[in-house]
């Protein structure tokens, strides 16, 4: 029968031990999600911004050197991305590809221009600076017209703009929420414990001595779920990376290793504050007031 009871014993202490594992690794995995999606906010909003295109058509009499000059110029601007010729014969064969049909022939000529199609780097996407480097290439004499896409460049200028704020705001209110979960996980499994607790504290074991164990132990489990929550976010970044190259989420690992031990530290910290609170509480409590 004792046998019974010990076996029963340990498999609900066991049972208690990896609901708290389960519950830090699970909070804490989707918390340094959100902090890889904060991290990498800038990011995405840069790579998004860098997809847009200003197209630089050319008058039919512009000259080939000053097409070239004209190239390695918006090349070489600090505004610039990449700046690639675009020949109106190119342009008229993608075009017909898109279309599935030769619309020269149907036309008889070739109405397109010859372009120079520049992608700016994201500091400069804006739609006033777009405006302002517009206008000073549109000044050229050989230069028949400068087109962008006016209304995309400022929709995606206010929706990165809020999307952030909404990003922070997340953040910091699933901080709040890893915290608390965390940290009833913690109590619940204190709280299986609270006869243990006060029988000690009645034959005479200080505070320090009872909340000793307590804490070490869910320390213990509190660096298991973050050593589990690491390893699931690791595969998640691994698959991103694979899949979006572009982003170079491996760039700046000086962030990836800063982020990657805040999690750690906040699952260490949290069961370590936790655990402190939740035994101060029972033992602060009076016997007759366990029973509720």
């Amino acid at each position: 029968m004792s046998q019974y009871i010990e076996r029963y014993q340990r498999r609900k202490l066991i049972s208690s031990y990896f609901s708290v594992v389960l519950s830090i690794a699970l909070v804490l995995f989707l918390l340094g999600v959100l902090g890889l999606l904060v991290l990498n906010t800038k990011k995405l909003a840069d790579h998004f911004k860098e997809q847009i295109t200003i197209s630089v058509f050319l008058k039919d009499n512009a000259k080939p050197v000053e097409i070239e000059q004209l190239q390695k110029s918006l090349a070489m601007a600090d505004y610039t991305k990449s700046a690639d010729y675009v020949s109106k014969e190119d342009a008229a064969e993608q075009y017909s590809e898109d279309i599935g049909e030769n619309f020269i022939e149907f036309l008889g000529y070739n109405p397109l221009q010859n372009a120079i199609d520049v992608n700016l780097r994201a500091d400069f996407v804006s739609p006033e600076q777009i405006e302002e480097i517009a206008s000073g290439i549109a000044a050229k004499t050989y230069v028949a017209e400068v087109s962008y896409d006016k209304p995309l460049i400022s929709l995606l200028s206010d929706n990165v703009r809020k999307i952030s704020l909404w990003i922070l705001f997340a953040s910091a209110a699933f901080t709040l929420i890893a915290v608390l979960l965390i940290n009833s996980s913690i109590r619940l499994s204190i709280y299986s414990k609270r006869f243990i607790i006060k029988t000690m504290q009645m034959v005479g074991a200080t505070k320090t001595f009872i909340r000793k164990p307590f804490i070490w132990t869910n320390i213990k489990l509190g660096m298991l779920g973050a050593a589990l929550a690491l390893i699931a976010l690791a595969i998640v970044l691994y698959y991103v990376n694979n899949n979006f190259p572009e982003l170079n989420l491996f760039q700046d690992l000086v962030v990836l290793i800063a982020l990657f031990v805040g999690v750690f530290g906040l699952g260490v910290v949290i069961s370590w504050a936790s655990t402190h609170i939740a035994t101060q509480r029972f033992l602060n409590l009076r016997t007759d007031d366990l029973y509720y």
